[in-house]
Parts: C-alpha cells; structure tokens; sequence
C-alpha cells in the first residue's frame, strides 16, 4: 500500500545514451501530481535532449485521466521539437486502456515500433 501512496511530481530516473532517453515514473499519475510531472516533462522536452525519449510506466501504481492528460499533453511538446516520445513498461491494465480507447496510437510513428510502444 505504500508504494501506491506515492505520487509523481516530476519525472524519475532520467536515462540519456545516444540511443535516446529513458524516463522513468513511478507511484501514482493523477490529478494531484500531473501538474508537477506536466513541469517536469516540459523542462526537459525544452532542454537538450536525445531525439528519442521513453517513458518508462513499469512502475506506475494508478494513472487517472489527468495523468493521461498529461502524458498526451508531453507528446504535444514532444512533437514540436521533433521528438518521438515512446510508451514502456505499460503492464496489462494500462496498456489496455491505451489501446482500446486509441491512445496507444497516438504515439505511432517510434522508429522500431507499431505504436509507439515498447514491448519489454
């Protein structure tokens, strides 16, 4: 119950190589910590970075729709500076709720990838 107590406020481990970056989150994305990731993603999307960067939800423990919202929000910023912005680690629930209300594919167009996501 701990580990689902823990919310988001900005983005985790950030990961760079020349393969692109690694984002990881972890804990709980909702409308009381979306707002403070939203920040942190949009600092880093506006800051150097590779030209591929992974969102990493392996470790996500609840995603409301502002987290959603954000994460859509990120693939905004992302595209316009040219970014791809892959999904990860999404396990059954999240990756089902992607997929069936389409935004999985939102996030087509990752080099290696059908939709954007990375299968572990």
């Amino acid at each position: 119950m701990l580990a689902d107590s823990k919310q988001v406020h900005k983005p985790g481990i950030i990961v760079a190589s020349e393969d692109g970056a690694l984002v990881s989150l972890h804990g709980r994305i909702d409308i009381d910590s979306s707002p403070g990731l939203l920040e942190g993603l949009r600092a880093f999307l506006h800051s150097p970075h590779p030209d591929v960067v992974s969102i990493d939800l392996s470790a996500v423990s609840h995603l409301d729709s502002s987290g959603v919202a954000t994460l859509i929000e990120g693939l905004r910023i992302a595209r316009g500076s040219r970014t791809e912005l892959r999904l990860r680690g999404l396990h059954d629930r999240l990756h089902r709720l992607f997929e069936s209300t389409g935004i999985l594919s939102l996030f087509n167009g990752s080099a290696g990838t059908q939709s954007g996501y990375e299968a572990e």
